[in-house]
């Protein structure tokens, strides 16, 4: 817990002026706080010992005594104060209280809001730095949950740590001292009260926290729920599964209620458990004070003295208890508040302590020569602890500017196979070369920025198609973006909008078809201007002479990119310079067209079956 606060609370930064500003002003506003009821007393002890109404109005000055046994002819200037001027300084102590507590509140939202911002921020680089791996250890949902509600709970968290939590004990402290200045020994009525309540919370806090993790993990199986039907919407439609899909969710839903709510019962405890407290100590002070005020005070000259505790004294001596007591019910709120924002602080610490299993070599070469592409025994598993691997004694050769077709069943290793070579993923076994070079002695982005990859389940971003293609090449004019379309067929779209390349996108691409948003992420991924492009079954949305014509576009406008096309139908691949053929994650034959149907059975018939020339 230690580390994950460390990693935490090192994105404060900038804001940690704030931060240590704000604790000052609530010291101010305690100091003040505590005083006000002292000085309080002194000015109800004098006017209890005047003789008379009369006395009174006659005295322009009052010898205000601040200790007992101080006559009434002290000359020190410290007890010639006015009335008036006690009362000024009792109102200057409350301005400055007020002063202090706006101040702390202000800073402590710059200081607790600036946080929160950092956090979102180094959270959100952090999943960007992830490699596949890293994703998978963590599901979609639980990464969105750790950025808003996770976030949020350290937030709030937060500000109550430099504001609430420096407040409560210091008041705590101040209080316990005045009301033993006060009241002498009746002090230890809270003394006594103190630990007995402090057990009974962390008691409470202790099962809470348990709630509260499994209330996180229901947290994760909603948003999931939502993110996958929102995603879905159509299907669900189509299938006229909106009610299965209200009863999953509102499945998620109750159970997440169920879990606050028990968490949330031992939280409510704490506050009648609190008033009780405060009832109870209060009681016991007026009884024993009373007591002891009646046993002690006599007449002495006409006048009422207290040899023992006096009214006004007995009066701050309950108001310092009532603080004492609304300090553990501030302390109790704190606790209940961390108890949650705890597992959230553990939940971003997971996040911010994951390291990247892929990551940049010491020394990283920042140039791809060319595209060509070598396996070299490679095999792979997504998990270590796996039986199984996903593709293995993988050996290829793919010159540089080829045109390569890969085709498998579902399962056979085809996409595995192409997230190598950009290192998605990294080899479990053998080394994956392009130009010439490992490509783990590359730096991650000249690499990546040399392989572009089309996959079939196509994403187009909000705003228009010019943005969405210079997603490809920021720099990219519009001629360049026209010339990529034109290349990826798909020039429909800038005659069929009169707006052409400024034509608004919405969000994923919704008012496109499949094979139009199939066809606008190959012009995205073309103007990139890859050594090596990868289509990932990116033109099954498109018909078979729109195929075609995109392949012999590829083909003679760019003669030396290396082309990889992972497709379902033959009719993509079967003018590749070689198709290779999966089989449960491997190799089954290597070649072209013609020596694959002549010699590979797999590829037979499944070229048979799509031309409807075998089978009954």
């Amino acid at each position: 817990m230690f580390k994950a606060f460390k990693k935490v609370f090192h994105s404060v930064r900038e804001y940690k002026k704030y931060a240590i500003i704000t604790p000052l002003f609530m010291i101010g506003e305690v100091l003040a706080e505590c005083l006000l009821p002292f000085f309080t007393a002194v000015v109800g002890e004098n006017v209890i010992s005047v003789k008379t109404a009369s006395d009174f109005t006659s005295t322009t000055i009052l010898s205000l005594r601040l200790a007992r046994g101080v006559t009434e002819g002290n000359n020190n200037p410290l007890f010639n104060l006015t009335i008036l001027g006690i009362i000024l300084i009792l109102i200057g102590f409350a301005i400055f209280s007020m002063t202090c507590g706006i101040l702390a509140g202000r800073f402590a939202s710059i200081a607790s809001c600036g946080f929160a911002k950092n956090l979102r921020n180094d959270l959100y680089k952090k999943i960007e730095s992830f490699s596949f791996e890293n994703i998978d250890h963590f599901h979609a949902s639980s990464l969105i949950t750790r950025l808003t509600t996770d976030v949020t709970n350290a937030q709030q968290s937060f500000a109550m740590m430099i504001r609430i939590v420096v407040r409560a004990p210091l008041m705590l402290i101040f209080s316990a001292v005045m009301a033993f200045a006060t009241g002498g020994a009746m002090a230890l009525i809270f003394v006594i009260a103190i630990p007995v309540i402090a057990i009974i919370f962390f008691v409470l806090a202790r099962f809470a926290m348990g709630i509260f993790r499994k209330v996180f993990k229901r947290y994760d199986a909603l948003n999931e729920s939502v993110q996958e039907n929102v995603a879905g919407m159509r299907v669900v439609k189509s299938f006229v599964r909106e009610q299965y899909e209200d009863n999953k969710f509102s499945t998620a839903s109750t159970n997440l209620s169920k879990d606050f709510i028990k968490a949330e019962k031992i939280v409510a405890l704490m506050t009648p458990l609190m008033n009780t407290s405060i009832h109870v100590v209060y009681l016991l002070t007026m009884y024993f004070a009373s007591l002891i005020i009646l046993e002690t005070a006599e007449m002495v000259g006409g006048k009422i003295a207290f040899n023992g505790l006096s009214i006004p004294d007995m009066s701050s001596l309950l108001t310092y208890g009532i603080q004492i007591l609304m300090s553990i019910m501030m302390i109790s709120m704190i606790i209940t508040m961390l108890v949650m924002s705890f597992e959230s602080i553990r939940r971003i610490g997971e996040v911010l302590d994951e390291e990247p299993t892929i990551i940049d070599p010491e020394n990283p070469i920042n140039e791809v020569k060319d595209g060509s592409v070598i396996f070299n025994n490679v095999s792979f598993k997504y998990n270590k602890e796996a039986e199984r691997y996903s593709v293995s004694n993988l050996n290829i050769n793919i010159k540089s500017g080829e045109f390569v077709g890969i085709i498998g069943s579902t399962g056979s290793g085809k996409s595995t196979l192409v997230n190598l070579i950009s290192r998605l993923y990294d080899t479990t076994e053998g080394e994956v070369l392009v130009g010439g070079h490992n490509v783990k002695e590359y730096g991650l982005k000249p690499l990546r920025d040399s392989v572009a990859m089309v996959l079939q389940k196509n994403f187009l971003f909000s705003g228009t198609i010019a943005s969405n293609m210079r997603w490809g090449n920021k720099e990219a004019t519009d001629e360049e973006i026209v010339q990529a379309i034109t290349t990826a067929q798909i020039p429909d779209v800038l005659n069929h909008y009169k707006e052409g390349i400024e034509h608004v996108v919405e969000q994923g691409g919704t008012n496109f078809s499949g094979g139009q948003k199939q066809r606008l992420c190959i012009a995205r991924a073309i103007l990139k201007k890859p050594k090596i492009l990868i289509l990932d079954d990116s033109t099954s949305a498109v018909d078979t002479k729109t195929d075609k014509l995109i392949r012999r576009a590829l083909r003679e406008d760019l003669p030396d990119m290396t082309k990889i096309v992972i497709a379902q139908r033959i009719s993509s691949i079967e003018d590749a310079d070689q198709i290779i053929v999966l089989d449960n994650g491997e190799i089954n034959a290597i070649g072209n067209h013609d020596y694959l149907l002549k010699n590979n059975e797999i590829y037979r018939e499944v070229y048979q079956s799509q031309t409807q020339k075998g089978g009954n």
